[in-house]
């Protein structure tokens, strides 16, 4: 990792950006029961029971000099969905 450090620390230019690449899978969860309501004094009490309501692929990329990020969610990964994501990475 420290091998390209050196990359964060050059001045930005618009011509030859600094690009991160990330994906992720997300879980959707839903509650089986409401939290227990605040007493004063109390920690919060939540059930750890939930349902499952699929997945997703969270694809991500951010040009940390400049502060843009672009970011689009997938019902799954497969080499289409990062084609695509690539080809509006490469639009912006």
């Amino acid at each position: 990792m420290e091998a390209l450090l050196w990359l964060y620390d050059q001045p930005y230019d618009p011509n030859v950006p600094v690009v991160c690449f990330d994906e992720r899978p997300c879980f959707l969860i839903g509650q089986v029961l409401d939290p227990l309501p605040l007493t004063t004094g109390q920690v919060t009490k939540e059930h750890d029971a939930y349902t499952k309501h699929g997945s997703r692929a969270l694809l991500a990329a951010i040009e940390p000099l400049s502060g843009k990020r672009l970011a689009e969610i997938y019902p799954r990964r497969t080499m289409k969905e990062d084609t695509h994501f690539c080809q509006a990475l490469t639009q912006h």
